[in-house]
């Protein structure tokens, strides 16, 4: 959010140091001028009566002042006799994300454990064979 605000913040003072502002108050002054004729005349008349210079209205008076005001003031941007014009670009070192080595777990051998008693021993098979027979 604050990044956006500076940014119009910054060319809004832009706009204002270039003089836009004042392109903009003498469209509106001519806009209102041109509402105000087209009431009453026609369209065309009401055309050549807005951008007659012998008829400026206040607003118009107030642009054209504010314009001379700003032509004793130095320009912005240097003259066309200018030597050179120093732009700086000063870039930002780059992100670099490294990822952990991934280790595996320890694992105990899977194998089963050894017993320490001895295996039983099986039944016996004397009857079994005895029956059989």
């Amino acid at each position: 959010m604050t990044r956006r605000l500076a940014s119009l913040s910054l060319l809004f003072a832009w706009l204002c140091a270039s003089g836009v502002v004042l392109d903009v108050a003498q469209v509106f002054a001519w806009g209102r001028m041109f509402a105000g004729y087209v009431r009453t005349e026609s369209i065309a008349k009401a055309a050549r009566e807005t951008f007659d210079p012998a008829k400026p209205c206040e607003l118009c008076g107030a642009v054209s002042k504010a314009r001379e005001a700003s032509r004793g003031s130095a320009p912005a941007v240097p003259s066309a006799g200018a030597d050179k014009m120093v732009m700086i670009l000063e870039r930002s070192a780059p992100v670099v994300v490294l990822r952990p080595a991934r280790t595996w777990p320890d694992v105990s051998p899977l194998l089963p454990e050894d017993r320490a008693g001895e295996v039983p021993v099986p039944p016996p098979r004397r009857a079994v064979a005895a029956a059989s027979c």
